[in-house]
């Protein structure tokens, strides 16, 4: 498994992929949070991460998918994947290779994203005068949500050897997960419309980032993660066969 997640690093740091990744997510979640006006922390007026919080899912969107749309379909476009299931490892090791791979790049993104905090945290009056316990509930919350996508676009480049179709693939079905479900819920009434809600998973991020760590909120984006990990290994399985 190692031998694939240092493979899978080195090609996204040898490649500049990594880089220009991150640099979106960074100009993205920046001007987010500090220059259009809607959500300018200097307009609104508060020493809260709100804006960035509330869009980061947004943008983690499409930057994820465009991490994970060549880590499978670039295998089967190149006729590398033969070589791949030669090695000495299992499915399961193959993919979790790959997907820590994927999350260790969300995990930059994040880390370097916490340059909005410290400046946010300076910021306020008097200084420190932030809700750190929303703030680390968010951060988590956000990173289960991003290895979500990232788990949800590596199934999505088991699919195909195209990356443009991995790629539009993963976006949509997390727009389904995290968005579409929410506003399909708005359509009913009813402990109905509570129940489709509660399968969004834009309801569990927002109730982390309240900064209760609910164990049914990590539970229900871990299953996911875990579950949809388990049909790629089924798919690499398949095509083994």
């Amino acid at each position: 498994m190692y031998s694939i997640f240092k493979k899978e690093i080195n090609s996204y740091f040898g490649n500049m992929i990594a880089y220009l990744v991150i640099a979106a997510f960074m100009v993205a979640t920046g001007l987010i949070t500090w220059v259009f006006p809607e959500s300018s922390v200097l307009e609104y007026g508060f020493a809260e991460m709100r804006s960035f919080f509330s869009m980061a899912p947004f943008v983690f969107l499409f930057v994820v998918p465009a991490i994970t749309m060549r880590l499978f379909a670039e295998e089967f476009k190149n006729g590398t994947i033969e070589l791949l299931f030669t090695k000495p490892l299992t499915n399961w090791q193959i993919v979790l290779g790959k997907f820590l791979s994927a999350c260790f790049v969300v995990a930059l993104m994040l880390f370097f994203s916490l340059i909005f905090f410290f400046s946010i945290y300076q910021l306020g009056s008097p200084k420190g005068n932030i809700d750190i316990a929303a703030v680390v509930g968010s951060y988590f919350g956000l990173f289960l949500i991003a290895c979500c996508f990232t788990a949800i676009g590596i199934l999505a480049s088991a699919f195909t050897s195209n990356q443009v179709v991995a790629f539009i693939v993963a976006v949509f079905i997390n727009f389904i997960l995290y968005f579409g479900l929410e506003s399909i819920s708005s359509l009913f009434e009813g402990s109905f419309s509570i129940l489709i809600q509660n399968f969004g998973l834009s309801y569990h991020y927002e109730a982390l980032s309240r900064g209760l760590i609910d164990s049914r909120n990590v539970l229900y984006i871990s299953s996911i993660i875990v579950g949809t990990l388990f049909m790629t290994t089924f798919k690499l399985e398949s095509i083994k066969k």
